[in-house]
């Protein structure tokens, strides 16, 4: 393929990149290592690792709208607690610091993303209880400290 420059950008680079995103992708990692900076196909390298980025924290909001709804049935539904939802809980809390620990500038979020699963929370757990969301409380009980305490179990 000719690397012909077109506004800052490599003809055929685009076209690449639209029809075959992994050939794309071993390319430019290929040019990359190989310091052909001048030959990469920065605009779309740029665009995935924003996306990536935000992938990132949507992980991490999903995660804790897990954990917060089956604390919030904890809570709401003690005749049916389970295994499975403590097991569900554990396993989000470490998936939770797996997140963190591989990304650990995401914990600058943390209170806004708590917000945001707090909302998806109340509809999940809603959802799986068959209890109206207006019987959680508007706002987060739990801190991310409390969420996160192994040793926490909410009554």
């Amino acid at each position: 393929m000719q690397n012909l420059k077109v506004k800052g950008k490599h003809a055929g680079s685009d076209q690449l990149y639209e029809k075959d995103f992994y050939a794309w992708a071993n390319k430019n990692a290929e040019l990359l290592r190989a310091g052909r900076l001048s030959e990469v196909d920065a605009g779309n390298i740029a665009e995935e690792l924003e996306t990536m980025g935000r992938s990132e924290k949507r992980e991490l909001t999903n995660r804790l709208a897990v954990l917060l709804a089956h604390l919030l049935k904890w809570v709401f539904q003690p005749e049916l607690r389970s295994n499975s939802w403590k097991y569900t809980i554990r396993g989000q809390r470490d998936d939770i610091l797996d997140i963190l620990e591989e990304s650990p500038s995401l914990r600058s979020e943390i209170d806004e993303r708590l917000v945001k699963a707090y909302e998806k929370a109340t509809r999940l757990a809603a959802e799986q209880t068959g209890l109206e969301e207006g019987n959680f409380p508007a706002n987060c009980p739990y801190s991310f400290d409390q969420a996160m305490d192994k040793d926490f179990w909410p009554e």
